[in-house]
C-alpha cells in the first residue's frame, strides 16, 4: 500500500465559521490550513474561533474568494475538503475542473452536497403558491459522481442519506435558511420566493404536508470521496 505523507496544504472550502479547519489544524498541526469563503462575515467568524482556539501555535489562513474561480496556484492542495457548498454551483463540470487543478497529482477531494430531495416540501409549496413548473435545484448522486468522473478523478465513492428536520411554521424554516445563507441561493433558481402574499399562499400549502411533530423538511446529503 501506498505511504502517505501527512498534508502539508490543506483547504476548507466554503469554511462557514470555521469548525471544520480548526478540527483540520488539529489533525494535522504543521499542515497550512486555508479557509476560504465568499462571505467575508463568515471569514470574520472564522478567524476569531481560530484565535480563541490557540493563539500561540499555528492557525489556518483565511482567503475571501469565489469556488469557481480558485486564486491558488495549480497542483498546490494536498486535500480539499467542502462541506456543504457545492450546491449552489451550477455547472460542476467547471468547478471540478477548478478543484483538480488546484489538487497535487493524488490529492484528495473529500466533500458534501445537498441531493436534489432536500427541501422538496418548500419548493413543492411554493410551486403551488405561484403555478410555476417543479424544478429540482440539485444534481443528483448519479450525476455528482458523473461529473467528477469527467473531471479526471479517480476512484470516486459516493453515498446519500437521508434527514428530517421539524418546524412550528414555515418563518422558522425561513430564518434557518437564512442563518445558513441559503435563502439567496435558492431566490436565486426560483424568481418567487418573496413577496407577502406569495409567502401566505406557499404557507397554506406547505401546510398540506404537516405532521404530529410540525412541518417536516427534508434534507437530503450526497458525499464524496476521490482522488
Amino acid at each position: 500500500a501506498l505511504k502517505r505523507e501527512p498534508p502539508q496544504r490543506v483547504l476548507d472550502l466554503g469554511c462557514g465559521t470555521g469548525r471544520a479547519s480548526i478540527a483540520m489544524q488539529k489533525r494535522w498541526p504543521k499542515a497550512q490550513v486555508v479557509s476560504l469563503d465568499l462571505a467575508l462575515p463568515m471569514l470574520q467568524q472564522a478567524r476569531a474561533a481560530s484565535r480563541r482556539w490557540n493563539p500561540f501555535v499555528r492557525v489556518p489562513q483565511t482567503v475571501c474568494a469565489d469556488a469557481r474561480a480558485l486564486p491558488l496556484a495549480e497542483s498546490s492542495v494536498d486535500v480539499l475538503f467542502s462541506n456543504l457548498c457545492l450546491q449552489w454551483v451550477e455547472d460542476l463540470d467547471a468547478l471540478f475542473a477548478g478543484f483538480r487543478r488546484v489538487l497535487k497529482p493524488h490529492g484528495l477531494l473529500l466533500v458534501s452536497t445537498f441531493g436534489p430531495e432536500t427541501l422538496w416540501e418548500l419548493r413543492d409549496a411554493f410551486a403551488h403558491a405561484d403555478d410555476a413548473p417543479h424544478v429540482s435545484p440539485f444534481a443528483d448522486i448519479a450525476g455528482f459522481g458523473d461529473a467528477l468522473v469527467r473531471a479526471g478523478f479517480h476512484q470516486p465513492v459516493l453515498d446519500r442519506e437521508e434527514e428530517t428536520t421539524h418546524y412550528p411554521d414555515l418563518a422558522s424554516l425561513m430564518r434557518e435558511l437564512r442563518a445558513i445563507g441559503a435563502t439567496n441561493a435558492l431566490a436565486s433558481r426560483r424568481h418567487t420566493l418573496t413577496g407577502r402574499a406569495r409567502f401566505a399562499a406557499a404557507a397554506d400549502a406547505y401546510g398540506a404536508h404537516r405532521e404530529a411533530r410540525g412541518l417536516p423538511a427534508t434534507w437530503e446529503t450526497i458525499t464524496a470521496m476521490a482522488w
